[in-house]
Formats: structure tokens, sequence, C-alpha cells
């Protein structure tokens, strides 16, 4: 999917969340330009608001994020997809 196009929905970043077992601030993009200017920093923590930022601020969300059976990895580095599709 590209969520850039599409953004992505709260239950949609949730259930990715669950999938990569990590928390929101943990697939972010903290140099991009959307979370400097609009203060992300200041809610890192908040999952839940984080979520909210993400929804609106899509290029925040770390990319590509491969979910292949139930399970999801960041596609960085390339070596994290193999791993996912040779389980």
């Amino acid at each position: 999917m590209e969520y850039l196009k599409t953004p992505l929905n709260k239950l949609e970043l949730e259930s990715i969340s669950k999938l990569l077992k990590k928390r929101p601030k943990d697939f972010v993009r903290k140099s991009e330009t959307d979370f400097k200017e609009n203060n992300i920093k200041d809610i890192i923590e908040n999952d839940i608001e984080l979520i909210n930022k993400m929804v609106n601020f899509p290029k925040i969300i770390e990319r590509p994020i491969i979910i292949y059976k139930n399970k999801a990895v960041i596609g960085r580095p390339p070596e994290n997809v193999l791993k996912l599709l040779n389980l």
C-alpha cells in the first residue's frame, strides 16, 4: 500500500504497531520536516497522540513496512524483509 497516496487510519496504524511489536515512536522518521515543524517530539511518548499525528502527517511513518503472514518488519535494511519471508 502506498500510504503517502492513501493515508493509513488509526486502526491500521495500531495494527501495524502490534505486528511490528513496536511502539509508534519506534517507526517514525524523526528527521522529516513534518516531524520537526509540528513539534511531534513533544508528544513522542504518547502513543495515541502520536498515531493521530501519523495519520495527519504520513511522511513521518518509517517506510517501507512489509506485512506478511501476520508479521511485519521495517524494510530497512533489506535483510529484514528476507528474514520475514523466510519464516
